[in-house]
């Protein structure tokens, strides 16, 4: 069987596998050598997060690698108009602790990879509000970037703190200029240039461990392995296999 990736968090995971999504990306890495299984919620926070866990990692197999990546929603701003979504960044980290602490509790083997929110394009959220005629939004913006980069700070404070892999996405993105409209659709959400950030950070932790591409073998045998005239030499470990898990 194929190993397992799974990918964890908000909106930013569950739109990981549209168009130019960086979910998709992954997939296609690891082509013929793990499985990608996006387990995104749009709208969710930590606190939410946190309900879900039991349901979501119900499985006894262990999957190779877990990202997780909260905190957009966590940080919106309290009583604005998203209120409701907003937990408060103490309460943001012991949520994050408590998920990992469950994730390996279940799954000691795995690697948890913790993603930051990333940064917010604060006036391209006014634009989107104005493209949706949503005068609230507008009074009252649901989200800032200097609140949401404290929350990525509690995320790279708890990586530190528990020996964890962390992508600090909210300063990766800012490194670039112009990021707000080359990384980011309506302040928030990821372009597919920004979702190729996201890949290509992931894959740079990824590529320092076991369970990089380049070292997990193929499912099943490449094609030039195989012989045209007896195909079937090439899978008599299949049988091997078979009985040995049956005994």
């Amino acid at each position: 069987m194929r190993p397992e990736i799974v990918l964890f968090g908000d909106s930013l995971t569950e739109q990981s596998f549209s168009a130019g999504g960086w979910g998709a990306a992954l997939a296609d890495t690891y082509s013929r050598k793990a499985d990608v299984l996006v387990r995104g919620y749009d709208g969710y926070n930590t606190r939410w997060a946190l309900i879900l866990l039991p349901h979501v990692f119900s499985s006894k197999r262990a999957p190779v690698v877990v990202t997780v990546f909260f905190g957009a929603n966590d940080a919106t701003i309290f009583g604005g108009r998203l209120g409701r979504l907003h937990v408060p960044v103490e309460e943001y980290k012991d949520n994050l602790k408590a998920i990992v602490n469950h994730l390996k509790e279940c799954y000691p083997t795995s690697l948890v990879v913790l993603i930051t929110p990333p940064p917010v394009d604060e006036e391209g959220r006014k634009e989107y509000a104005r493209s949706l005629a949503d005068e609230e939004a507008l009074e009252f913006p649901e989200r800032r970037n200097e609140v949401t980069g404290l929350y990525a700070t509690k995320c790279l404070e708890l990586a530190n703190e528990m020996g964890l892999h962390a992508i600090d996405l909210w300063s990766k993105l800012q490194e670039t200029e112009g990021w707000q409209n080359k990384f980011l659709s309506d302040g928030v959400h990821l372009t597919p240039e920004g979702n190729a950030i996201v890949h290509q950070e992931l894959q740079k932790v990824l590529n320092e461990t076991s369970v990089s591409a380049a070292k997990l073998p193929l499912d099943f045998p490449h094609h030039s392995k195989i012989d045209g005239k007896c195909p079937e030499k090439a899978f008599q470990y299949l049988s091997l296999l078979s009985s040995h898990y049956l005994i």
